[in-house]
């Protein structure tokens, strides 16, 4: 805010007229032409040639103010005189200007329509020091005659006729008006009463802008010189040309110049434009026809088919998104709601331009594929299939060197160049069956390739320049996790999808599978029909896999067979599928139902739940003591861990022997046996541990086991029940089978609750366990052993009678 204060009190202040002008500072004693457009500008000129013909000019602070305030301008300006003016047609007015001396607003009075000010002459200050005034100005005239003399538009004789103080100083504001100095540089220098700190000041601009010109004249001499080669290099293409053109290889000469051409529209990096340049050259002098010549050519195509810069535009909707996985794919709720996280985190972040790297675990035929596809669709992005089952040779990844005959770019660049587009989703099928020989290991060269803080510099052997793979959105897919080497696994987001379950495979079935096929061989819903009782008795009797591609080949056998009898019997329009219909033409069912002896309580059987890649199953443990030495056999195929399992079962039946009714030396007069049927059947795991340890127990006390009751869970040698996996599908096969209670670990709590929300398993009973205390009386009631151990305190009793 101006410093307001009383005329009385400015004895120097003289009443002026203000002039705020855009953009433009005036220095003193310059002469420069002005339009006066706005209301309050011609105002104040009009006032100012009826008073003298003197005027307030100073500058405002922001061009964009229309009606300035003296907020709105700088306080330090010039006294100037009208010296000419001009009315234009558009009622503005064009006045010249001289600048007289600086000056400095001191106070206003607002008027009707402009703005009158009070302001006070600043005279030059610094002035006496005529030693240090000679230096600096010798100065500053070596400067400006060097700035001259690069500046065409400077004249060189503003310096000659300068001789005292006030000269020097009328000089040197002349010299800032012809310096190329900004605004506020201006600004500066017009509000700079000091003459040594002004004349200091103008020596560094004058400084500067010689070392601009002279860069200037620097590069106005590299591209004359630049200009003159080229014109040397057309002389000397154009003989070039007529040259080929004697020798009947004009056309060669064409077609290569065409490939120069489209190079450099191509916009390739640095490296890669330098070697299609050199092998274009290398063509240039080699026949068309030669074994060298169509080597160059095929590297010089495949460099010039490559996408190095076009980019796709992502189209993230996560509606549509959901909508389009929900299409395609049933269930598998959990894999959906992690890849529209992994969308949602790419729509929201503006700087992420890296995608990560996810990789899709699960059994064959749930869908992992065309998830891939899903994401590419709902990305709007380019999608490319990339199957790496079998590879074994580092040259499939990272192409061969030019050096051997017929080489080529590897699978990754390959399926760039069949995408066409620096951004889109490869899926990396079956990365889990890579395999490696003498040849290298092609899981390493995808160290490189799933590695964003890498991949932007990728090296295939045979372009041999650098590659960006940055951009690209990697999707893998895995049927075993523990098949993928940790490297790798290492890189990548792991997102498991399971096998489907009897329930998701029949709608399945109705959703997708039916109206797929009945589109596919031309059938209608009338001419064939299935109810959702005969899809369920193929899924369970005829199919057992955790995809469905068996499950889709049998519908298609029995639309092939109602084709057959429709075109047999003419007078047939619709046919029902029956279980009839279904033994005839598929014939006995293929997999059965483990049969369950679930009538009655039995001793040393107990029912355990198995996990397999088909889904869940049921198996009777079979346990039997003789008499013997304390030998423990186990049958059944059973693999390492669940043999072990075995093992601490017993162990902590030994350690247990007061509480469970047993002598404790039981085990020296025993031979234990426990079976598993389906001998031919590979069996593993821990989780088989609560129901062998509850088999022994039944079969070493004879106490039976309650009816309709499997278990799951690992057993400690203290007796502790530990978590298990495979919940969901364990839990729909004890439905399956018809059990009513179901065992299982107290550490699988939440996980039950979460499958209870998806799944209705209706009126099966679940148990929760933390200990084989707590299974033990589940499955044979409180007070189950008292009598054995009665039965033992007697005879132990009349063993020491004996002996007294």
């Amino acid at each position: 805010m101006i410093e307001s204060s009383l005329i009385e009190e400015q004895g120097t202040a003289e009443m002026l007229a203000l002039l705020p002008l855009k953009n433009v500072v005036i220095l003193p004693k310059s002469i420069i032409p002005i339009i006066a457009g706005r209301h309050s500008s011609i105002k104040a000129v009009e006032y100012a040639l009826k008073h003298d013909k003197m005027i307030f000019i100073t500058s405002q602070k922001s061009p964009k103010t229309e009606k300035p305030t003296p907020d709105d301008v700088f306080t330090h300006g010039i006294k100037a005189t009208i010296l000419q003016v001009m009315r234009m047609p558009n009622g503005a007015l064009k006045i010249l200007a001289e600048g007289l001396c600086r000056a400095k607003m001191v106070d206003f009075e607002p008027t009707d329509g402009f703005m009158r000010i009070y302001c006070e002459t600043l005279p030059t200050i610094n002035t006496e020091n005529k030693i240090e005034i000679e230096a600096l100005w010798r100065q500053l005239r070596s400067l400006y005659s060097a700035y001259a003399k690069l500046n065409d538009k400077a004249p060189m004789d503003l310096i000659s006729s300068t001789k005292s103080i006030v000269d020097i100083d009328f000089t040197t504001d002349t010299i800032a008006v012809h310096v190329n100095l900004s605004f506020n540089e201006r600004q500066e220098i017009l509000e700079t009463v000091d003459l040594l700190e002004r004349m200091l000041k103008i020596c560094k601009h004058l400084k500067r802008e010689i070392e601009i010109l002279q860069t200037e004249q620097k590069i106005r001499g590299r591209i004359q010189t630049q200009v003159e080669k080229n014109q040397r290099e057309y002389y000397l293409n154009e003989q070039m040309k007529a040259i080929q053109k004697e020798l009947g290889r004009e056309d060669h000469a064409s077609e290569l110049s065409d490939i120069g051409k489209k190079t450099k529209s191509l916009k390739l990096s640095k490296e890669a434009t330098a070697k299609v340049e050199k092998e274009l050259k290398r063509l240039e002098q080699m026949p068309p026809l030669s074994a060298e010549a169509v080597v160059s050519r095929h590297y010089v195509d495949w460099m010039t088919s490559l996408p190095w810069y076009k980019k796709s535009k992502d189209k993230v909707s996560l509606v549509q998104a959901e909508k389009i996985l929900n299409q395609h794919h049933f269930g598998l709720k959990k894999a959906k709601e992690r890849i529209i996280e992994f969308l949602a985190a790419k729509k929201y972040s503006k700087t992420m331009e890296r995608s990560p790297i996810i990789c899709l675990v699960g059994p064959p035929g749930v869908g992992k594929t065309s998830i891939g596809q899903s994401i590419a669709k709902s990305m709007g992005r380019e999608f490319v299939r990339m199957s790496l089952g079998g590879v074994k040779d580092e040259a499939e990844i990272r192409g061969h060197r030019r050096t051997y005959i017929g080489a080529l770019p590897g699978k990754i660049i390959q399926s760039m160049k069949k995408a066409g587009v620096m951004n889109p989703v490869i899926l990396l099928d079956e990365i889990d069956k890579i395999s490696q020989d003498i040849h290298g290991d092609p899981s390493s060269a995808l160290l490189e390739v799933l590695d964003p803080e890498q991949n932007n510099t990728f090296v295939d052997h045979f372009l041999d320049v650098e590659y960006d793979l940055s951009k690209v959105m990697f999707i893998a897919t895995a049927n075993v996790l523990e098949e993928i080497p940790y490297p790798l696994f290492d890189r990548m987001e792991i997102v498991f999808l399971d096998g489907y379950t009897t329930v998701e495979k029949i709608e399945i079935g109705k959703k997708f599978l039916i109206p797929k096929n009945l589109k596919e061989y031309s059938l209608t819903n009338k001419q064939f029909k299935i109810a959702r009782a005969q899809l369920e008795n193929v899924v369970s009797n005829y199919t057992r896999e955790s995809g469905v591609r068996q499950l889709e080949r049998v519908i298609t056998k029995l639309m092939r067979k109602t084709i057959q009898k429709l075109l047999k019997d003419p007078k047939i329009t619709s046919f029902t599928i029956t279980d009839k219909v279904i033994k005839e033409w598929l014939g006995n069912p293929t997999f059965k139902k483990t049969s369950l002896n679930k009538q009655k309580e039995q001793i040393g059987i107990a029912t355990g739940l198995a996990w397999t890649e088909v889904g869940g199953d049921v198996l009777e443990i079979e346990t039997t003591a003789l008499s013997g030495k304390g030998g423990l056999t186990l049958t059944g195929q059973l693999g390492d861990v669940m043999q072990e399992s075995a093992q601490a079962a017993l162990s902590y039946i030994r350690s247990r022997t007061s509480q469970l009714g047993l002598r404790v030396s039981f085990y020296t007069t025993k031979d234990l046996h426990i079976h598993m049927p389906e001998g031919a059947t590979p069996k593993d795991g821990p989780s088989a541990g609560i129901a062998m340890c509850t088999a022994l127990i039944s079969a070493l006390t004879k106490t039976p086991i309650i009816s309709n009751c499997a278990m799951t869970g690992e057993i400690t040698l203290q007796g502790r029940v530990l978590a298990i996996g495979g919940l969901k599908e364990k839990l729909l096969a004890a439905k399956q089978h018809e059990i009513k209670t179901v065992i299982i670990p107290q550490e699988n709590f939440d996980d039950a609750q979460e499958i209870l929300k998806e799944t209705n398993l209706g009126d099966l009973k679940l148990i929760f366990v933390n200990n084989m205390d707590e299974v033990l009386e589940a499955t044979f009631g409180k007070k189950a052993f008292q009598k054995t151990k009665r039965k033992i305190k007697k005879t132990n009793s009349s063993k020491k009678k004996k002996a007294k």
